[in-house]
């Protein structure tokens, strides 16, 4: 069988260097005795190395073209079917899938090789499903990689650095150059881990936290006295009683700061 055609409406890049290919695939490593979900395998240069370890394996891939190559080149998703722990193919979009019913409620570890432009939605739905993926791995584009692990005071620092790290410890694991990707990306892609850290209670509404990020990132040249008038009435009590607090900008703001700011409009909001 030939090798899967790159479609460019399904953002695909396949990885071609068998060296980091098996680098990335260590990266699950991390979370040890956890089933593994791989997004996007396309012609499983991963999958071979996921494969090759003691757990069980689940690969969800959109592309028909790409199923039909797996299958033909990779028996052990044909020989175990019909076996509970087998390794098994979900045809299908990741991004409509309900988690919770991939292996029988428990946790699993997610990894990929992500596609650019829907990378940001899928760690989105990772931290819908926080309580079931303590650790995520995989490769994504380097800008966004610097985003998520970005700290405050730093002009990468935004929504994703703030959602992602309020629930999980980032770590930017390597650079990965264009020339290894067939075809060639016109950016630098990078391997990132996150692990789940302790938090399970913010100490704030979740939903109300996400909103209050996203608005002020919205406006994030502007100071937060400004960016909170969408949220606040103009002559809400906050912006008298906590005046020099609201002149910062929101790449200033760490976790705890924007737990307290969300707790401050719920207040004014109650």
């Amino acid at each position: 069988m030939k090798q899967v055609r790159p479609k460019k409406n399904l953002g695909q890049h396949f990885l071609v260097d068998l060296s980091i290919a098996r680098r990335i695939a260590d990266t699950v490593d991390a979370c040890p005795q956890l089933p593994v979900l791989e997004v996007g395998p396309g012609m499983g240069v991963m999958t071979q190395y996921l494969l090759e370890k003691p757990r069980q394996l689940k690969v969800v891939e959109i592309d028909r073209e790409s199923v039909s190559y797996l299958r033909a080149h990779f028996p052990q998703f044909a020989e175990g079917e019909n076996a509970a722990a087998a390794p098994q193919i979900i045809e299908g979009d990741f991004l409509r899938m309900d988690l919770s019913q991939l292996f029988s409620g428990g946790q699993f570890v997610l990894t990929g090789n992500y596609p650019y432009d829907i990378s940001s939605q899928i760690f989105f739905k990772m931290l819908d499903n926080k309580d079931l993926i303590p650790c995520c791995t995989g490769m994504i584009q380097h800008e966004v990689a610097l985003r998520m692990a970005s700290q405050p005071g730093n002009k990468q620092y935004g929504i994703l650095s703030v959602l992602i790290q309020a629930f999980y410890d980032v770590e930017y694991l390597f650079t990965v150059e264009p020339s290894v990707f067939n075809p060639p990306p016109k950016v630098q892609s990078a391997v990132i881990r996150m692990t789940r850290n302790q938090v399970t209670d913010l100490g704030c509404d979740e939903q109300l936290f996400r909103r209050v990020v996203k608005t002020v990132f919205g406006q994030r040249r502007k100071m937060l006295r400004v960016s909170l008038r969408q949220l606040l009435p103009a002559d809400a009590p906050i912006f008298v009683t906590h005046a020099d607090f609201l002149t910062k900008r929101p790449e200033q703001l760490s976790i705890p700061e924007f737990i307290q700011l969300t707790n401050l409009v719920e207040s004014e909001q109650s």
